[in-house]
């Protein structure tokens, strides 16, 4: 039985370039990598959406917002074999727009994670949803022979991302996204429809028995590990051995 999970950051075109440059050698050895995701908005939400505030029911900052953007580095640079972490609520209420009330938070706004990948490079990532301008997405990996970074407007899942690089200089230059990352129609949307087109093209691609790669229920489950292990890490105030 084949089964295909939404982690649609790993179909996003200049993710999967970005990934092919990482196994072609351009960065040669990654030394360190850093990703940021900050999104505005924290504050205040309409009543449809304010059942978030309580983290026991699973849609947080940490699962969705951190979930998808961590899911990217480990996609591109490789898998966590340590993390420490802050998990913190830092708005501790809402505001109902729609009934003017103020509501208590549980859920979690931000994330810190610093650690080690199982392949040696050091790792740091702050995911945040804030109160004013977020300043969007951007990932950045390190290595002995180049740099290379992948930026959005939003999460990688959700926006348009753009890649730089450079190799034996310190300034960074546009890469172009080769056409065969592309599979999605012609005049398909940008933003998220685009990159859950893409998953779906690949998956589609696999029943069909093409040479095909697509987020599994592994893929998820190894996810919510590292999430598990993240959110340990800051309850226990220490480094946490990843399970994957």
């Amino acid at each position: 039985v084949r089964a295909v999970v939404g982690l649609q950051s790993r179909a996003a075109p200049a993710i999967l370039h970005m990934k092919e440059l990482v196994e072609e050698g351009y960065v040669g050895e990654i030394i360190s990598c850093s990703m940021r995701l900050i999104r505005g908005g924290v504050l205040e939400r309409p009543s449809g959406r304010t059942w978030q505030r309580d983290d026991e029911l699973g849609a947080t900052t940490l699962t969705i917002a951190a979930g998808h953007s961590i899911d990217a580095l480990r996609f591109v640079a490789g898998e966590f074999s340590e993390v420490s972490s802050i998990v913190s609520t830092q708005v501790p209420q809402w505001l109902e727009t729609d009934t003017q009330q103020m509501l208590d938070v549980t859920a979690p706004d931000n994330i810190i994670v610093s650690g080690r990948l199982a392949n040696g490079a050091v790792v740091s990532a702050h995911v945040a949803s804030n109160p004013w301008a977020g300043s969007g997405y951007r990932m950045e990996i390190y290595g002995r022979k180049g740099t290379l970074v992948a930026t959005s407007e939003d999460s990688p899942q959700l926006g348009e991302v753009y890649l730089q690089g450079a190799q034996g200089s310190d300034k960074l230059e546009d890469i172009k996204v080769p056409d065969k990352h592309t599979n999605v129609l012609e005049g398909m949307p940008k933003g998220p429809p685009k990159n859950v087109g893409q998953l779906y093209y690949q998956f589609g691609a696999a029943i069909r028995g093409q040479e095909a790669s697509y987020p599994d229920f592994d893929t998820a489950v190894e996810l919510h590990r590292l999430i598990d292990s993240i959110r340990l890490a800051s309850n226990e105030g220490r480094a946490v051995a990843t399970a994957s």
